[in-house]
C-alpha cells in the first residue's frame, strides 16, 4: 500500500523523479474523467504524444477507449477495479492503436501494463501509476510464428506428412491430426506414446526403433523405415526422419520428425521382390543343366586341337557363372525385406574366409591379379556364408571397373573391436558425387564410359544391408582415374 499526498512532495523533486522513471502514467482517481498529472519520458515517447498534450487532460481525451463493452482489458475497466478493489491489476497483454509519426495512419500495437493503487491519507484510493511496456515486436512475432507453423501443418498435411515433438526429459509426445490417422486411429482418438509403441512390430522395435533412438542421441538425427499394426491388426509401413535438439550442456532435450505412410510404395516393392524372387527360381533350372551340359562338353572335348571350340566352351560356362551369380543376387534381393533375411552366426576366421574367396574368384576369372597377404587368425561371429558374398562382390566389383592384368589387393586389419576388410583396385575410380549413392539399390553411374559395363546396381547395395545387418559399416574411398578402395568393419 503506498499512502503519500503529492501536495507535500517539492514540485521539482517529484517531477524529476517522474519523468525520468519507465513508461508511467499518474492519473487521478476521479472517475470517470481521470486525470492525468504526470507522465515520463518514456511513457510519452512510447505512446507519441507530447507531455503539453497530456496534462491535465482526462485520460480519455487522450487516449479514446474502445467502445467493445464486454472487454475487460480497457484501461476505463481496469481503473475502476483498481478503486473497486484497491488491488493492483495487471494486463498482460492488450490492442491499442497509435497514430505513426507524420502520418493519419494507426497501426496496431500491443501493451503489456501494470496498474498501482495509490493511497491518501484518508486510505482512499487517490492516485493510479500505470505503467506501460510496447511488445508489439513480441506479439508479432509469435503471431507470425504461428501462421508459419499453421502453414506448416497445412503443406505437411497436404503431402501426407504428420509432424511430432517429443520432450524427452519428461516423455511427452505431442503431434499433427493426421498423426493418428496414419497409425490407424479415428480422428479425436487420445493416443499416448505407449500406444505407438505398442503398435510397432516387435523385431522392429528392438532391431531398429531402439538402436536408431539412442544414436541419435549422439549424433543428433534419425531415419528408418519400420512396420506397425493398426487396430485392426492389419499391417502397414510408415517412415520417420528428423532431428534431436541439445541444450546448453549437450543434453537431449527434445526430438522433432516427421512420419508419412509407405505402405502402398511398400506393397509394390514386396510385390516386385516377389516377382524378381520367382522369376529367378524359375531360371535356376535350366541354367544348371545348362551348365551340367557346358562341363560335359568341356569334358568330350578335352581332347580337340580346335583352339576355337576350347575358347567358346570356356566362355559359355564363364557367361552361365555370371548369370548364376546375377540370380542369386536376385534371389537375395527379395529376402532384404525385414523377417525374411535370416543371419546364421557362427565363429570363423575371416583371414580364412577372405583366402577361400580370392581362391574361388581365380578359378572363376584369371583377368585380375588378386593379391592377399593373411595375418594372424581373426576370429569373427557373423553369418559365414553372407560375408563371404560381401567379399566376393567387392572383388567382382573391383575386377568390372579395373584394367585386365591390374592389381586387386585385399587387406584385414582389428581396430579398437572390429575387424576391417578392404579391397583396392587400380581401376577408374568413383567420383565423389557418386560415392553417396553407390551402396543405394540399383544405383549406376550416368557416366558415359561405363554404361557398357554389365550389372544391375545389386551386388553393393546387397553387400550393405548384409553389413548393416550385421550392426557393421560399409564405405568407400577413390580419387577418379586412380582406383577405389571398398571397406567394411564387423564388430569383434
Amino acid at each position: 500500500m503506498i499512502n503519500l499526498t503529492l501536495e507535500n512532495l517539492p514540485g521539482d523533486l517529484f517531477r524529476v523523479l517522474f519523468e525520468k522513471s519507465p513508461g508511467s502514467i499518474l492519473v487521478k482517481a476521479d472517475a470517470p474523467r481521470f486525470t492525468i498529472l504526470a507522465a515520463s519520458d518514456a511513457y510519452l515517447k512510447t505512446t507519441l504524444v507530447t507531455r503539453e498534450e497530456v496534462l491535465g487532460k482526462g485520460f480519455f481525451e487522450v487516449f479514446p477507449d474502445t467502445d467493445d463493452l464486454h472487454d475487460e482489458t480497457t484501461a476505463r475497466e481496469v481503473f475502476t477495479k483498481v478503486i473497486e478493489t484497491r488491488k493492483k491489476m495487471d494486463v498482460p497483454v492488450y490492442r491499442y492503436d497509435v497514430f505513426e509519426p507524420g502520418t493519419d495512419n494507426k497501426q496496431p500495437h500491443y501493451w503489456s501494463c501494470s496498474n498501482i493503487p495509490i493511497f491518501d491519507g484518508d486510505n482512499s484510493v487517490a492516485y493510479i501509476l500505470n505503467t506501460i511496456i510496447d511488445i508489439t515486436g513480441e506479439v508479432k512475432a509469435k503471431e507470425a510464428a504461428i501462421e508459419s507453423e499453421n502453414r506448416l501443418l497445412l503443406a505437411a498435411e497436404a503431402t501426407g506428412l504428420a509432424i511430432w515433438d517429443l520432450d524427452i526429459p519428461e516423455i511427452n509426445l505431442t503431434f499433427s491430426p493426421q498423426f493418428g490417422s496414419i497409425f490407424g486411429h479415428q480422428a479425436g482418438t487420445l493416443i499416448t506414446l505407449a500406444d505407438i509403441r505398442n503398435q510397432v512390430h516387435p523385431d522392429d522395435m528392438q532391431n531398429i526403433v531402439l538402436i536408431s533412438y539412442y544414436e541419435s542421441l549422439v549424433t543428433g538425427s534419425y531415419f528408418y523405415e519400420i512396420r506397425i499394426f493398426w487396430p485392426d491388426k492389419s499391417l502397414h509401413w510408415i517412415r520417420i526422419k528428423g532431428i534431436v535438439l541439445f541444450n546448453k550442456n549437450k543434453e537431449p532435450i527434445r526430438m522433432l520428425g516427421t512420419v508419412v505412410d509407405i505402405t502402398e510404395n511398400k506393397r509394390d516393392e514386396i510385390r516386385k521382390n516377389d516377382f524378381i524372387a520367382m522369376a529367378s527360381h524359375e531360371l535356376k533350372t535350366p541354367l544348371t543343366s545348362l551348365k551340367a551340359y557346358l562341363q560335359l562338353l568341356e569334358t568330350k572335348l578335352s581332347g580337340t586341337t580346335d583352339p576355337f571350340i576350347k575358347t567358346a566352351v570356356v566362355k559359355s560356362g564363364n557367361q552361365v557363372n555370371k548369370m548364376t551369380a546375377l540370380i542369386h543376387n536376385f534371389l537375395d534381393l527379395s529376402k532384404l525385406e525385414p523377417g525374411k533375411l535370416q543371419l546364421t552366426r557362427n565363429t570363423f576366421d575371416i583371414n580364412q574366409l577372405i583366402g577361400e574367396t580370392v581362391s574361388e574368384s581365380r578359378l572363376l576369372s584369371n583377368s585380375h591379379n588378386l593379391h592377399f597377404e593373411p595375418s594372424d587368425a581373426i576370429e569373427v561371429n557373423a553369418d559365414r556364408e553372407k560375408i563371404a558374398q560381401v567379399i566376393s562382390n567387392f572383388i567382382s566389383n573391383a575386377s568390372k571397373y579395373s584394367p585386365k592384368g591390374s592389381n586387386i589387393t585385399l587387406h584385414s586389419t582389428v581396430n579398437d573391436d572390429n575387424v576391417q576388410v578392404s579391397v583396392a583396385d587400380e581401376g577408374i575410380g568413383v567420383k565423389l558425387k557418386d560415392q553417396e549413392k553407390i551402396f543405394q539399390r540399383f544405383f549406376r553411374s550416368e557416366e558415359e564410359g561405363l554404361k557398357n559395363i554389365s550389372g544391375f546396381g545389386i551386388g553393393l547395395y546387397l553387400s550393405s544391408e548384409i553389413i548393416q545387418r550385421h550392426k557393421g559399416k560399409i564405405w568407400v574411398k577413390s580419387e577418379q582415374n586412380r582406383g577405389s578402395t571398398f571397406y567394411f568393419s564387423l564388430p569383434l
